[in-house]
């Protein structure tokens, strides 16, 4: 943990990852950026997930933003079940603008359309995603699923975050902690 997650007891910029006894279908071996955490509640992103029926280049033809650059590599998120009408850019720190949430190292959080403006004119971020929904816990609620063991808590890495391999996304953060995914369990801290 970072110094300020010690003095804090805040998770923000940390990768959620779900135990294998995840009950909710939708966050079965889901990998999590949480973007914001305090004692309001938490926020974040699936880091996992697609959203199949919808390509960015369809999304920029749906705002009317011109696509000059090439935008169809960009691969559009499920970023979770809240507000998924509206959308997020996960993104390097290498752009920011004035309504930008820096999550830290490295990554930032925009959800305005001048982001997704600046992705369609190629030059955007060196790394992004867009996010439809976001992931969303009340006061207290995480730190419950927590004690719980439904989530580990993982330190993120660029490659997590922004690697196009999706699929194994939840493999690459459990193996980050030293642990063998067989070996997981939701009994692990409960006597």
């Amino acid at each position: 943990m970072t110094e300020e997650t010690i003095e804090t007891g805040y998770l923000d910029g940390k990768l959620l990852v779900a135990m294998p006894t995840m009950s909710d279908p939708r966050f079965e071996r889901a990998v999590i950026l949480l973007c914001a955490h305090s004692e309001s509640g938490a926020m974040g992103i699936l880091l996992n997930k697609t959203l199949d029926a919808l390509s960015f280049t369809e999304l920029l033809e749906q705002l009317d933003i011109p696509e000059v650059g090439d935008a169809s590599q960009i691969k559009v998120h499920f970023g979770g079940p809240v507000d998924t009408e509206r959308g997020f850019v996960v993104h390097s720190t290498d752009l920011l603008h004035e309504t930008t949430l820096v999550i830290g190292d490295g990554m930032a959080l925009t959800a305005t359309i001048d982001m997704l403006k600046s992705i369609a004119k190629g030059t955007g971020p060196d790394n992004s995603f867009l996010a439809l929904g976001y992931a969303g816990w009340g006061p207290g609620q995480l730190e419950q699923e927590l004690q719980q063991n439904g989530w580990l808590v993982v330190s993120p890495d660029m490659d997590i975050v922004f690697g196009a391999a999706l699929d194994q996304k939840w493999q690459a953060a459990v193996t980050k902690l030293g642990v063998d995914p067989a070996l997981l369990s939701g009994d692990i801290g409960h006597a």
